[in-house]
């Protein structure tokens, strides 16, 4: 019978997922065993997740999810017993390295958290110390949210939506800003006053193309999450028309827009682009066929094409084809007085020479000419 309930709810758990899959991860196991996800640690490395539901049964009435009360479908769950002896036969077995608990929310809010945070206790109780992400639900209490934060590694409260609006579109039964602003607000609090609560910090998920917000909408939102609430991260899932749900007959969102999306908040996080920097067309959206670094490129040449050997690491890092790294060691290179004369130099570096040909110089001269 536990073998049937993790299949249906370790595939209900997809549904709650980034659907953004990184270049050389290995989804090996998680093709073969149900309930476990490849992913992403918060240092970087990639780990397989033991990612289930606890149930789903649930009582919000959220348009885009299969496991909405309005679906007819069959309600399974676990008790906090027999969900963390799965996780310690995976874990003991080497399939899986950490817990990703979620739940639908079944009968009252604070019993679903109730139970979430008993998984995580017994699992902490019999030895088990690495990583857990617990997901906060929309209404928790604020003695469950600290409860949970004091087991977890990191934990999450999903957005949904960019807006209020927008989650009114999605959802009757959730707050935008009561259920889940101020849950975030609870966590951050909570995680000044002692880093050892939650010491990975909180994330957060958007559904992508359930409604019409726009790219903009959302990254002007992720940037007031980071800012406000000091959110590690936000994912972006690409909204999936889902068979017996309000919006089977919606249209799901470009397959390249949750990608951009990723692509566009790295460069506001991570290479010193503004929001103002990104090209967004009336709507609000960017162009889903070229990423959002090449598409500022390519409408601010004025700018361009930049001398390698004079420009700055923040005027390099705008240059398609040149990342973080290979930025510091030109820059690294130039501090030891050496210059680059050839292409072939800069692909030693890590440059994407074939992007960035257009828009540099090396020593004066042109190394193409973009042909539009």
């Amino acid at each position: 019978m536990n073998l049937k309930k993790l299949k249906i709810l370790g595939e209900s758990a997809k549904y709650d997922l980034c659907n953004y899959i990184y270049p050389g991860i290995d989804t090996y196991l998680s093709g073969k065993f149900p309930g476990i996800y490849t992913s992403t640690s918060p240092n970087g490395h990639c780990i397989n997740l033991f990612k289930v539901l606890m149930t789903n049964k649930c009582s919000n009435d959220c348009k885009y999810c299969i496991n909405s009360r309005r679906s007819k479908l069959e309600r399974y769950e676990f008790t906090p017993h027999e969900l963390s002896n799965l996780f310690l036969d995976y874990y003991n077995k080497r399939y899986v390295e950490g817990l990703f608990l979620s739940s639908g929310a079944s009968k009252d809010i604070d019993s679903s958290m109730d139970r979430e945070i008993e998984v995580a206790r017994i699992l902490r109780e019999q030895g088990f110390d690495g990583y857990i992400h617990l997901k906060i639900l929309p209404g928790t209490s604020f003695d469950l949210i600290k409860r949970a934060m004091s087991l977890a590694n990191r934990v999450s409260v999903n957005i949904e939506s960019a807006t209020p609006n927008g989650l009114e579109e999605l959802s009757s039964t959730k707050n935008f800003k009561m259920d889940i602003l101020r849950r975030m607000k609870w966590i951050n609090r909570l995680s000044k006053k002692d880093p050892d609560l939650a010491p990975s910090g909180q994330t957060t998920q958007f559904i992508v193309g359930a409604t019409d917000e726009s790219d903009e909408n959302i990254l002007k939102r992720t940037m007031r999450l980071s800012d406000k609430y000091e959110i590690k991260r936000s994912y972006f899932s690409s909204f999936n028309p889902l068979k017996d749900t309000p919006l089977e007959n919606h249209q799901g969102p470009h397959p390249k827009r949750a990608a951009r999306l990723y692509q566009a908040d790295f460069l506001l996080n991570s290479y010193g682009f503004s929001i103002d920097e990104l090209v967004f067309d009336q709507n609000g959206n960017m162009e889903a066929e070229i990423d959002p670094k090449y598409s500022f490129a390519l409408n601010n040449m004025d700018l361009f094409p930049l001398e390698i050997n004079e420009a700055s690491v923040e005027e390099l890092l705008k240059v398609p084809g040149i990342g973080i790294i290979s930025a510091n060691k030109i820059i690294t290179l130039r501090k030891r007085g050496l210059k680059i004369s050839k292409l072939e130099e800069l692909k030693k570096l890590g440059v994407s020479t074939k992007r960035a040909e257009p828009f540099i110089k090396l020593n004066k001269s042109y190394q193409s000419v973009l042909s539009m």
